[in-house]
């Protein structure tokens, strides 16, 4: 288990408050008390956010019929849908929703060249909310397999998540399981299929990033 990346510098300013924090405490505060509940909420708050950072390796098999999950969380959709900004055409729809406790790390959930990667500015409504998908910041990635065609996934910020982090770059080669990009403080990722994949997953199934695998292309 490590830390990733993109929680080094927000643990070490959070880490310098922290101690600072306790400093101050036992400095002004006399109520040994009170002092303990305050240092002890504040680690824990720490400990939280800690956690929410956490990069577990993981022993990815590539399959080339197979869609992997592109992040830790649970299926809170699956439905037949037309995707407006790229694919232009009714395809499969599965969201993966991720709470705050979850891994945040995303990946990509095939191989392919990476035909098309965009930033959306917007709205910060709750991941859930029908119309996030298509109001809220989110980035759009869409990567070109070689039997199934495009395959394209999006990062969808909600109330608490205020920050995506997406690698694609329109060029790049993707490698199935590999890390695309980080929300933090949990949100949303939906993945376009096509309608003749064979979905492998149910509604409120608990899945893993690179590990569970959701459809399987004909």
């Amino acid at each position: 288990m490590t830390i990733h990346k993109e929680g080094r510098n927000i643990l070490f300013i959070a880490l310098v408050v922290l101690v600072a924090l306790i400093y101050l405490i036992t400095q002004t505060i006399s109520i040994l008390w009170l002092q303990y509940s305050i240092i002890g909420a504040a680690m824990v708050l720490y400990l939280l956010v800690l956690q929410f950072f956490r990069h577990p390796k993981r022993n990815i098999d590539p399959k080339e019929d197979i869609v992997l999950c592109p992040a830790d969380g649970k299926v809170v959709v699956i439905e037949e849908t037309e995707e407006k900004e790229f694919l232009k055409k009714k395809v499969r729809q599965i969201s993966v929703f991720m709470s705050p406790l979850n891994v945040h790390v995303n990946r990509y959930p095939v191989s392919g060249k990476v035909v098309f990667s965009k930033y959306h500015p917007g709205k910060f409504l709750v991941a859930w909310h029908p119309k996030s998908s298509e109001e809220n910041e989110r980035t759009t990635v869409v990567v070109d397999h070689e039997k199934a065609g495009p395959i394209l996934h999006r990062q969808i910020a909600g109330a608490v998540a205020r920050r995506i982090v997406n690698y694609a770059k329109e060029g790049d080669q993707a490698t199935q399981g590999a890390e695309c990009g980080f929300i933090k403080f949990g949100s949303r990722v939906d993945i376009f299929v096509p309608l003749d994949a064979e979905i492998l997953v149910k509604p409120d199934q608990v899945v893993k990033g690179g590990i569970t695998e959701l459809a399987r292309f004909k």
